[in-house]
């Protein structure tokens, strides 16, 4: 502070400022800071013009890595993004819009909001659909919530093939309430169903699984759904929404509460955000939904209308009775999800799946070419599975990242004894040349 080149107050200034306060120095000031804490340089650069700004920030964003090839997922995903999602979401109506308090002023937006449910409760199968979450962690935690409260039960059982994302973040919801949290080790990739057997029981509140799997698998959830209701507890299922194109929805399985994040439906990748969370119900469970529920009805004169129906949310009622403290949350991400869905459609979604699911198996195909490779075959996948390599998938992931492409997700620092496995995930924007590309450079990484 005692260059004036880079602060415009004088030492009077400061004396002032701080006589205005009560205390006698800038030490005084931060010494509530712990010492090792506190920055004791600060470089900050000449105050720049505008147009000197917006040039330097571009020179910055240069130095990031262009043209990647990404065959990275674990939750988020390069998929393709119609021209109407950005031009029909940057419309000022929408893009300025807030939480509709006043229903007379806030139609439009509550309209594609009700579309948005609506859209999310074709998608899944069940029955209703809040308007929006932040995002597929948080969904996640927001169902194993809503299930303690539908249930009055204290445990939670998640699959240790749920992303490791969202189970930090579900741990990290429920660390201070007096709720059990039982993980259980995957076994080949998948639930491991023995292991549920010994720990379900009528203390559970909810069962939480994701379909497909952090490893890329395949499972139909039917059976488990029988299972679980059989000791009173909810099936809560994380589901990756363009999947739902071609595989079994969750209503179908029997599942209570289906979740997800909705960065696939219309949402570009923007290191890792923003997104937005989507959950949908059984009609039985709609009390116990977090946040607002858009709702139809009709105006003196009989003219339709919508209004926020159920506000379940701290703002609106005593804060003891709130079941979330969700805000204005993603309403303009969660409305690119439904320009997305409108956009392409039932039959668009269904090809949108295939393509992913026929690409990936190609790549598969490929891959089991190269000496030492092999592919996790415990069950089918979609778009995404997992290698076994020959070396630390750590280090083979540098290796291809210095050539372009970006290859997967390495399992090690999630899953203990698999450092050599490498989730690989093939949408629908990768041709045939980049997948041979990878299949060439993967395999003069593994000989080098």
């Amino acid at each position: 502070m005692n260059d004036s080149h880079y602060c415009p107050h004088t030492a009077k200034d400061i004396r002032e400022m701080l006589s205005a306060i009560g205390i006698a120095s800038v030490e005084e000031l931060f010494a509530p800071i712990p010492a090792e804490l506190r920055a004791t340089t600060f470089n900050i650069p000449p105050g720049m013009s505008e147009f000197e700004t917006f040039s330097r920030m571009q020179a910055i964003a240069g130095e990031n890595s262009q043209g990647m090839i990404a065959f990275i997922g674990g939750g988020f995903y390069d998929h393709i993004i119609p021209a109407a999602v950005d031009h029909l979401a940057g419309r000022s109506e929408f893009y300025t819009a807030y939480t509709p308090y006043q229903p007379e002023c806030s139609q439009g937006t509550l309209q594609a909001l009700f579309e948005y449910q609506t859209a999310i409760c074709r998608l899944t199968g069940l029955d209703v659909s809040n308007a929006s979450l932040y995002d597929g962690a948080t969904a996640c935690a927001e169902a194993a919530m809503m299930s303690l409260r539908v249930t009055g039960r204290t445990k939670i059982v998640v699959d240790g093939c749920v992303s490791p994302f969202s189970r930090q973040v579900l741990k990290t919801y429920l660390y201070n309430l007096n709720v059990d949290v039982i993980e259980l080790e995957p076994l080949d990739g998948l639930l491991n169903r023995n292991g549920l057997d010994e720990v379900l029981d009528d203390s559970v509140a909810a069962v939480l699984v994701q379909n497909p799997n952090f490893f890329g698998c395949i499972e139909d959830f039917s059976q488990l759904a029988v299972q679980v209701h059989g000791v009173g507890a909810l099936l809560v299922s994380s589901v990756y929404p363009i999947s739902l194109g071609m595989l079994k929805s969750p209503g179908e399985m029997g599942v209570d509460i289906a979740i997800g994040d909705g960065q696939s439906l219309g949402n570009p990748l923007s290191f890792g955000g923003p997104s937005f969370g989507f959950i949908a119900a059984r009609k039985s469970l709609i009390r116990n939904m977090p946040g607002r529920i858009v709702g139809e009805t009709v105006d003196r004169n009989g003219t339709r209308g919508y209004v926020l129906t159920l506000q379940a949310r701290e703002q609106h009622i005593k804060r003891h009775r709130a079941t979330s403290n969700i805000c204005s949350n993603q309403g303009l991400c969660a409305l690119r999800g439904l320009i997305f869905l409108s956009a392409i459609g039932k039959d668009g979604l269904a090809e949108l799946a295939s393509l992913n699911r026929d690409k990936a198996e190609y790549a598969k195909s490929k891959l089991l070419t190269i000496p030492g490779v092999t592919v996790l075959q415990s069950a089918l996948t979609f778009n995404e599975f997992t290698l076994f390599l020959p070396k630390d998938a750590d280090n083979v992931v540098a290796a291809l990242l210095e050539r372009g492409i970006a290859a997967g997700v390495p399992l090690g620092q999630y899953y203990e004894g698999s450092e050599k496995c490498l989730a690989v995930t093939v949408t629908e924007k990768r041709t045939r040349k980049d997948i041979d590309l990878l299949v060439r450079e993967l395999e003069v990484a593994l000989c080098n």
